[in-house]
């Protein structure tokens, strides 16, 4: 039986119209960091989070509950991780 690996993506986006580094999971977004203020004005980011989609605070909380009800949110459960480098440095509040 095979087991599943899973695997952690980044990007940045903007949440509320802020622009963050959103973490995913399968696609489904888990945990953002905020950016310094010189980052949020950095034309390269602010073109990178136009192109991706946008999301509120609320979504944040639907997928990150979703992810707790599976037993699948990155920060809370221990999962067969691809590459788990790419995880948040300080823990999900």
């Amino acid at each position: 039986m095979a087991l599943l690996r899973y695997t952690i993506t980044r990007k940045h986006v903007f949440v509320d119209n802020e622009p963050v580094l959103m973490y995913y999971i399968e696609n489904i977004p888990f945990a953002f960091d905020l950016l310094e203020e010189d980052e949020k004005h950095d034309k390269w980011i602010l073109a990178e989070a136009a192109l991706n989609q946008e999301y509120t605070m609320e979504d944040i909380f639907r997928y990150s509950d979703y992810l707790i009800a599976e037993e699948c949110h990155p920060v809370l459960f221990e999962l067969d991780l691809v590459n788990p480098e790419v995880l948040p440095d300080e823990p999900v509040s």
